[in-house]
């Protein structure tokens, strides 16, 4: 190796690049060089030539010491945190800690001694102070007071809880439904699940002993057409999408003229109607080969949106009352600049389009006021829309703790935002340009994963004191009792791929694990909220380990728990803290599993990494190991057919584990055939737009969901496994 070349790997080591990494089958890989500068480019760090690698590093080291404080502070209240600080070598220094909630304290001085280094010609000293244990939790205020220096150096310091503490559970375990609620709408409700929906389906589960229902992510997406379908490609993660709102839910709408009323009932069947046959329009791309496998009703969000729209529209122009006017100014108060933000993104991009002309795409300070006084009645529009549809959709989560609960809604988080969306454009800075984030090369992808979201930066994040995660989460925890996380590795680790590059290419970019779960959780404490994160797939040895030790929950999927090829792991040797279940949005319902309709759509789409005699009967060992397990430890008959009693096996299995939450799949419950997401398709497969069906293929709307007899034994015997009397 280089002289050269051993610069630039220990530049890239200084920024949390890997170098090197383990992949799907064990084969240690090397990060190529010209990765390596393209992820040091995206930070803004030079690295083309030995003069630039040089000084960059020389920049790196000495970074700390031209602060006096960090730029920010995340620690635990259960351990110390020792702070480096450097002044005038010689010169005294007094830290003060200033808490949340009032009163301060006096950091000691620890005796460490550290020989002082010349700073751009000062002699520059470092003193080490300490954060000692017991701290109270919350967003304090570190400030530093050096001799003969009138100024005051400050930086926020978080203290963090140990861990999070589940809440009390009946017998110290909880069961819950997942639903992809949109795909579950109502006889009226406007073709789409919506928040009204989402209360129906939280009573319903409760009244069987469900203590939460896990969702889709609400994140906003785009208000232009066409509309994103997946609800994990947002446009921002810190508000919500107005699609789930039911209009005639709204207050307002019972103070219409009746000719008013009548409008809003057209546009809610005109809704109601764009619920059937798919057309060459539904889902862009070869119509010809998705209607080979798939014929049906799709949910369409483009005519649903355009109708909600109007009505919205119409809806907003009735007066608040004086109560309403003044909630509605508390939560543009409380929701503060990213609310006005946010809106700003919305009027603009509705007038422009998504792709915003390049002087819009990093707007002046005065260039944004002459924007939001042109646009004001427009912003004023959307800040109202996401007024209304935190109110529905929190009334939800509400609904389902009054209804017995313990938990309540757990909401998705979603691993990034789109390229083009609000929070990308409001906070450009924190997040890295020409990259993408995606997933190094496993059996099922041979060349990577690209996602197409760029990731934040993690020195803009820390000395942005990690606003935009603690945002985020404050977001979520308002609209539930529970948080899972789409690939929680996210908060320690990402895949960075460079533009132009394939993603196989890419490397992994560390993060500071500690002071983002610590944000995390400090977060999660103040609102109560059970943290799941969804770490399936490829996990250094040690994250499980301390994901446990912080509080956060793993999950466990029954087809995913292998011990040997052929063998299921037994109920009894599943982790403890982790959500169990039977499968994931991203695989298909067990009966589209059993009746071979996974192998024929998969088939269809050319997307079968071996023949299909290959792939049956690797399916076939597969659940052949499973049936055995079924047998030993769910009372499943050996001789046993029947789709209905396969299923409920299935869960008695999950059941049976010492797993703290377990969940059931909603589309189990109706015998669905049809995976909502067929990962390795864009336009190919409707994903995300598959309305729950039945083992027929009807479409099955909410109230038939829940009058259904097999769906309510399936609930009522999960009940029973859990919490026996």
């Amino acid at each position: 190796m280089s002289e050269e070349q051993d610069s630039l790997k220990r530049l890239a080591s200084a920024y949390g690049i890997a170098l090197d990494y383990w992949d799907y089958a064990g084969v240690h890989r090397f990060v190529s060089d010209e990765t390596l500068r393209a992820v040091l480019k995206s930070m803004d760090v030079a690295a083309e030539t030995p003069t630039q690698i040089a000084a960059s590093l020389n920049l790196a080291e000495e970074r700390p010491w031209h602060r006096v404080l960090p730029e920010s502070i995340v620690t635990r209240n259960d351990d110390h945190y020792w702070i480096r600080v450097h002044v005038p070598h010689g010169k005294a220094v007094t830290l003060t800690l200033h808490f949340e909630e009032g009163g301060s304290w006096q950091l000691p001085q620890m005796d460490v001694l550290v020989p002082p280094r010349d700073i751009n010609g000062v002699l520059t000293g470092e003193a080490t102070f300490d954060i000692p244990p017991g701290q109270p939790l919350g967003w304090h205020r570190l400030t530093a007071q050096i001799e003969g220096d009138d100024r005051t150096y400050a930086c926020p310091v978080a203290v963090t809880p140990a861990r999070l503490i589940l809440p009390d559970l009946r017998q110290g375990r909880a069961w819950g439904v997942m639903s992809q609620f949109y795909a579950t709408p109502s006889r009226e409700s406007w073709g789409i699940g919506d928040a009204a929906d989402l209360a129906k389906t939280c009573q319903w589960a409760a009244a069987k002993g469900a203590d939460f229902l896990l969702i889709n992510p609400v994140h906003a997406s785009q208000v232009t057409f066409p509309l994103e379908n997946s609800p994990y490609l947002p446009c921002s993660r810190r508000f919500w999408n107005p699609i789930y709102i039911r209009p005639d839910a709204i207050k307002e709408s019972k103070l219409l003229s009746s000719t008013n009323r009548q409008k809003i009932e057209q546009l809610r069947q005109a809704a109601q109607l764009s619920l059937g046959e798919q057309d060459s329009e539904a889902i862009p791309g070869n119509a010809d080969v998705t209607a080979a496998f798939f014929s049906g009703d799709l949910i369409k969000r483009n005519p649903v949106w355009a109708s909600k729209m109007q009505a919205l529209e119409i809806i907003y122009q009735v007066p608040l009352s004086e109560e309403r006017e003044e909630n509605y100014q508390g939560f543009v108060s409380e929701q503060g600049t990213a609310l006005e933000q946010f809106a700003t993104w919305c009027a603009l991009t509705e007038k422009y389009g998504l792709n915003l002309p390049e002087k819009w795409q990093n707007p002046s300070a005065e260039q944004l006021e002459k924007a939001n006084h042109e646009l004001g009645e427009r912003r004023e529009f959307y800040k109202w829309l996401q007024w209304i549809c935190y109110g529905q959709l929190r009334q939800a989560h509400e609904t389902a703790i009054e209804s017995g609960m313990k938990i309540g809604v757990m909401h998705d988080l979603a691993v990034g935002t789109h390229q083009l969306g609000a929070d990308h454009w409001s906070d450009t800075d924190v997040y890295a340009k020409g990259i993408s984030v995606g997933a190094p090369a496993d059996m099922y992808n041979q060349l990577g994963q690209n996602w197409s979201q760029p990731p934040w930066r993690p020195d803009r994040l820390e000395q942005q004191a990690y606003e935009p995660l603690r945002r985020m989460v404050a977001a979520a925890a308002k609209m539930g009792g529970a948080l899972r996380i789409d690939h929680v590795m996210g908060l320690l680790r990402l895949w960075w791929i460079p533009d132009g590059m394939l993603p196989k290419d890419g490397t992994y970019v560390r993060y500071n694990h500690q002071a983002m779960v610590g944000v995390l959780l400090l977060e999660a404490y103040r609102h109560h909220l059970v943290i799941v994160g969804e770490d399936l797939g490829t996990v250094e040895p040690w994250v499980r380990d301390y994901l446990r030790y912080r509080g956060i929950l793993g999950t466990g999927v029954l087809f995913f728990e292998f011990d040997a090829p052929d063998h299921l792991v037994p109920p009894a040797d599943y982790r403890r803290e982790q959500l169990a279940a039977v499968n994931t949005h991203d695989m298909p319902p067990v009966a589209g599993y059993l009746t071979g309709e996974d192998l024929r759509v998969r088939e269809s789409l050319d997307l079968l990494d071996s023949s299909r005699e290959e792939a049956e009967a690797n399916q076939e060992r597969v659940f052949g190991a499973v049936r055995r397990a079924l047998i030993e430890y769910a009372g499943l008959a050996e001789d046993e057919q029947d789709m209905g009693e396969i299923i409920k096996a299935l869960y008695r299995y999950i059941a049976a584990t010492p797993s703290r939450l377990l969940v059931l799949t909603l589309a189990d419950a109706v015998k669905e055939q049809q995976t909502q997401n067929q990962p390795g398709t864009e336009f190919e497969y409707p994903n995300w737009c598959v309305p729950l069906r039945d083992e027929d293929g009807k479409t099955k709307f909410l109230e038939e969901i829940t009058a259904d007899c097999f769906a309510n034994q399936l609930l009522e015997m999960l009940e029973a496994q859990v919490h026996p009397v």
